[in-house]
């Protein structure tokens, strides 16, 4: 990869919006240095940070390579490495980077990266990308310089993949992607994360408000403690899972968060099926964390109100911790069944804004307008 005038290699990070930009944002300080500490020949680089929206209405990889090398050409810069939040598929895989060694490109889908410690995964995976592009090049008998495999931890465990095996206009040199179960779920989490499923608390005010009301009220409720006091673990926990199966499937139902394929492709299949994953995921972390707070509040409402005296009289159970343990548990479930009608007062578009990352609500909308999707209400 060629280098400019003054010995410095230009890269830049072309993000998404939102998290994407944050991350570049964060590993410019520190890239510059790392990458001519590894590069071992002495190498400067300078590295800016682009935010721009380049996956706006589409999500194939061709596409993104061909809008990253235009503005890529529009500019006096050697590297573009790309960020994007949003899952990447070609041909049934699930991408992780794209490279284009002629034109010094490479395209990274965040989620490849997994849920944890995304940050660190993510500084490694553009040192990677980049050093790979800024190093030697080798050329076959016929056609344009041909990236090597990189070599590093976070593409020992990728499948690397050249353009003639997927049938697809040659956009990049090699293609590295996730593959098997740990790969799905590595994506899965890295979708999840990127929505933050714990904005969606404050996002259902209204149906937390009804929650809290219903608990309330069911805490000082003699038949509640009845039923408590000899409620089995096994349907403690029956009506637990239920509860919130109810909650989560009545708030993706109601606010239409359900991902359907806009063609019969297994592509689109499968895509529709990751993103729905993601939504049931994501929307049951949130109602999760609801639950896990109701039942809190209600153990600290009980402590406060309940008579042991009286529980003892209607249930002729004596009223210990067990009781109360027992008592706040069931409640949380009868009260998040309460919020879920309570969730149907809260707007379409406050649920989607609560449960989605920036990106992945721009990229529903985009959807809606295509297919003409009646609007939320």
């Amino acid at each position: 990869m060629p280098v400019s005038s003054q010995g410095v290699t230009v890269v830049a990070l072309l993000a998404d919006p939102d998290t994407p930009t944050e991350i570049a944002q964060r590993m410019a300080g520190t890239l510059p240095d790392r990458l001519a500490d590894k590069s071992g020949q002495g190498g400067r680089f300078d590295v800016e940070v682009v935010s721009e929206p380049f996956t706006s209405g589409t999500e194939d990889p061709p596409t993104l390579m061909r809008r990253i090398m235009d503005r890529g050409s529009a500019e006096n810069w050697d590297i573009v490495v790309a960020l994007t939040d949003l899952p990447l598929h070609s041909n049934g895989r699930r991408l992780a980077v794209n490279l284009n060694r002629e034109h010094g490109l490479a395209l990274l889908s965040l989620p490849s990266l997994g849920g944890l410690r995304l940050q660190t995964r993510a500084r490694r995976a553009v040192e990677e990308a980049v050093l790979g592009l800024a190093g030697p090049q080798t050329t076959g008998a016929e056609g344009p310089p041909r990236s090597q495999p990189l070599l590093g931890p976070f593409v020992n465990r990728l499948a690397p993949i050249h353009p003639g095996q997927s049938g697809e206009k040659e956009t990049d040199d090699l293609r590295y992607a996730v593959s098997g179960p740990r790969g799905y779920l590595r994506v899965l989490a890295g979708m999840v994360r990127a929505n933050r499923p714990w904005r969606l608390v404050p996002g259902l005010s209204k149906a937390l408000a009804a929650a809290l009301a219903t608990g309330a009220v069911a805490t000082v409720n003699a038949t509640v403690w009845s039923l408590a006091a000899y409620l089995s673990t096994p349907r403690l926990v029956i009506a637990m899972v239920g509860s919130v199966a109810i909650m989560i499937g009545w708030l993706i139902v109601d606010a239409e968060l359900w991902h359907r394929a806009p063609g019969s492709s297994p592509e689109a299949r499968q895509r529709a099926r990751l993103y729905n994953a993601s939504t049931v995921v994501t929307v049951g972390i949130g109602v999760l964390v609801c639950y896990v707070g109701l039942m809190v509040i209600n153990l600290v409402w009980a402590l406060f109100i309940l008579n042991d005296q009286l529980f003892a009289s209607v249930t002729r159970t004596p009223l210990h911790a067990a009781e109360y343990l027992t008592l706040s548990w069931f409640v949380a479930s009868v009260a998040t069944v309460g919020g879920a009608l309570g969730s149907g007062l809260e707007s379409d578009e406050a649920i989607r804004a609560a449960a989605y990352s920036k990106r992945e609500q721009e990229r529903r909308r985009t959807l809606q307008d295509d297919h003409g999707d009646k609007p939320s209400k």
